[in-house]
């Protein structure tokens, strides 16, 4: 299945052969899908991590169940952390928020630039899902008691492509995302070192 081509306005009348070709990172945007998206199943498991990740809620009921699991069996310890993961997936959404308001970079809207799912603003730097989606990686992965890179290196990846194959960010975009991510995750992690010594 191919993404729609979505034309934003950027056609003059003279036809596609006239416009001016994508450059930047719309350039690198073209390409990423051109290389992907048309691929079997691409397309469906993109839509699929975005309606996941949206608003950090599949990150929330991660960290939810893997709370409750671990109150079950009497793992204070990994309560703790599975509840600091959802903490801070969602406190990772919240900046990305503020974020694009301050920012207020619209998202792509080249004509060569094919939209494959609906999205709940126009702003796009930072993106959400990536965020969130870092911060909730290396959390849930370390309140499960796995080597820091190992759940981060599994999901951040696809998530961050899946935003580009939609056609919803710039690289930039998720770049920045994950380092917001990667640094609210920190965050996290020493704020509970520090309640630890105390």
């Amino acid at each position: 299945m191919s993404l729609a081509s979505t034309d934003n306005g950027g056609s003059t009348g003279d036809g596609p052969a006239h416009r001016a070709p994508a450059s930047g990172e719309a350039a690198l945007l073209v390409a990423v899908q051109a290389a992907i998206a048309d691929r079997p199943g691409a397309l469906s498991a993109a839509r699929g991590l975005s309606h996941f990740g949206e608003h950090s809620l599949g990150w929330l009921a991660l960290a939810g169940a893997g709370a409750l699991a671990a109150h079950r069996r009497g793992d204070t310890l990994a309560r703790r952390r599975y509840l600091e993961a959802g903490a801070g997936a969602f406190t990772a959404h919240a900046a990305s928020v503020v974020i694009k308001r301050v920012v207020r970079r619209r998202r792509p809207s080249h004509p060569d630039i094919r939209v494959g799912v609906g999205t709940p603003s126009r702003l796009s730097f930072p993106s959400s899902h990536a965020t969130s989606t870092t911060a909730g990686a290396i959390l849930l992965g370390r309140a499960a008691g796995l080597p820091v890179a190992a759940l981060p290196a599994v999901l951040v990846p696809p998530m961050l492509v899946s935003r580009l194959v939609l056609g919803v960010h710039y690289p930039s975009d998720v770049a920045a995302g994950a380092i917001v991510g990667a640094l609210t995750a920190g965050a996290v992690i020493v704020a509970d070192a520090k309640n630890e010594e105390q």
